[in-house]
């Protein structure tokens, strides 16, 4: 059961020490990662209202829909996001893990679906990392892709992260409290909990992490995510997308 948008956020903001830190100016940086996608639409809609941007991290990921992320299906929905201001970024093309090296210039990339394992080495990390982006662009010609990527998880190896340099591509992390456990499980971090923290330890220069959906989770943390923004918006924050660079997480 969803709460009204406004009792959560009026809620969150009556916290002590929230109500004096209304008006503190700051940035963050809001970026989304591909998932299941059942309340993308709903996602994208909040951040339209209020005027957010943010920074998207594709990969060929399945959704409820029983397709993919990066199939021409979607196309509407990725050109909707360019022309709303939104940025993009690589998130990989089929969203395995890194789990370890095997010596320079070799990185082990496992499924967790068990789809498969191998290892990687140089072209074939490029071609991993270039593959999402020459994909939605495909669909969005006019989509501004940033030289950044996210391994799965946040999870990358020494020599991933080399190999990936040697792309042209820097790897984008968050910050701790810019995690917003929306694929935690819900009976243990309910919606308001998830709020209330993300709303007393968010601070200036955050990058925050969701997805547009989480398949596992009950308790979606779509219903929380406009109350999150205007609790947000109403300290004082604004909303950027990440420079070209990066920030340091």
């Amino acid at each position: 059961m969803r709460l009204p948008r406004r009792a959560l956020a009026a809620a969150a903001l009556a916290l002590p020490g929230l109500a004096a830190a209304q008006g503190r100016a700051g940035r963050l940086y809001l970026t989304i990662d591909t998932g299941w996608s059942r309340e993308a639409e709903e996602i994208a809609a909040a951040m339209r209202r209020l005027g957010v941007r943010a920074t998207l991290f594709v990969a060929h990921e399945p959704t409820f829909r029983g397709d993919r992320q990066l199939d021409e299906s979607w196309a509407p929905f990725w050109r909707a996001r360019a022309a709303e201001g939104h940025v993009f970024a690589s998130h990989t093309w089929r969203h395995w893990y890194f789990q370890g090296d095997a010596g320079p210039g070799r990185t082990r990339y496992v499924s967790r679906r068990n789809e498969g394992a191998e290892v990687l080495d140089q072209p074939a990390l490029c071609a991993e990392l270039s593959r999402p982006v020459e994909a939605l662009r495909r669909m969005v010609p006019e989509a501004v892709v940033l030289p950044l990527w996210r391994a799965p998880g946040g999870i990358l190896t020494p020599e991933a992260r080399r190999m990936a340099a040697a792309c042209g591509l820097t790897h984008q992390g968050w910050t701790a409290n810019g995690f917003l456990g929306d694929e935690l499980p819900s009976d243990a971090h309910p919606n308001a909990a998830l709020l209330r923290r993300a709303l007393a330890s968010i601070r200036d220069g955050e990058v925050l992490v969701m997805h547009w959906g989480v398949r596992s989770r009950r308790e979606p943390f779509a219903g929380v995510f406009a109350p999150l923004l205007e609790g947000l918006l109403a300290r004082g924050f604004r909303f950027e997308t990440l420079p070209p660079e990066g920030r340091p997480t």
